[in-house]
């Protein structure tokens, strides 16, 4: 059956296909984020290990919001790690001597490369009668928006 929820035919497919970037972006950094929990050391060792267990629990929770919402559009969504690494813009750390403030500036980058990507999605979303993305993008904006801030709080 054709979707029929109000939303926009002609942006709905665009929209959806954004919205596959911004979850390509988010499990990379929700797996690199478990990455840096797992290896994480030095003398902010505990603050930094629990600190990434609480992000990358909130991103995990946020791939099946964003998933989800895409499907709700009516698409597919991608979920490998080929398809992910193609249209994702945040990186793997492929290094096993991370230090941990490298660990940090490098959430950082990838929080505000989410950031942005969501804030790309907005103009979209112009006349299109979706405030569902609408909702969703703005509570994935203020979480790392504010995750970005905490870790630049801790760079030196």
């Amino acid at each position: 059956m054709k979707l029929n929820t109000g939303i926009n035919e002609e942006k709905r497919i665009e929209i959806a296909k954004s919205l596959s970037e911004l979850l390509a972006e988010t499990y990379t950094l929700y797996l690199k984020t478990h990455k840096y929990h797992w290896n994480v050391t030095g003398p902010m060792f505990q603050t930094l290990h629990l600190m990434f267990e609480g992000q990358y629990t909130a991103l995990a929770l946020a791939v099946d919001e964003v998933a989800e919402r895409i499907r709700v559009m009516d698409v597919k969504a991608p979920g490998s790690y080929t398809e992910f690494a193609e249209i994702s813009r945040v990186k793997e750390d492929s290094s096993m001597d991370t230090e941990a403030q490298v660990m940090i500036k490098n959430l950082l980058g990838d929080h505000e490369q989410i950031v942005r990507t969501a804030k790309g999605i907005l103009p979209l979303l112009e006349g299109a009668n979706d405030e569902g993305t609408s909702s969703l993008l703005g509570s994935r904006i203020e979480y790392h928006e504010k995750t970005a801030w905490m870790l630049r709080s801790l760079i030196g």
